[in-house]
């Protein structure tokens, strides 16, 4: 019987990429989920997606702050 081939492990969806970098900044993932990124993602897009999400965060901090800040009359 001939074996059959594994078809190539299919590239992770843009939420999918999303989701491992959030998971990334709390420093869990599952290791279902790593493989897939280490097998078939692209380190660009992962690299691109932790800076964007990563200047999101700080924007978003700032924001707060300077709404508190403005709040408060200071």
């Amino acid at each position: 019987m001939p074996e059959v081939p594994n078809p190539p492990p299919r590239r992770p969806t843009l939420l999918q990429e999303i989701g491992s970098v959030l998971a990334s900044f709390f420093g869990v993932q599952s290791s279902r989920n790593r493989k897939r990124d280490f097998t078939s993602g692209s380190p660009l897009r992962f690299l691109a997606l932790g800076i964007a999400l990563t200047a999101t965060f700080v924007l978003v901090v700032f924001g707060v702050v300077k709404l508190v800040m403005w709040k408060a009359g200071l």
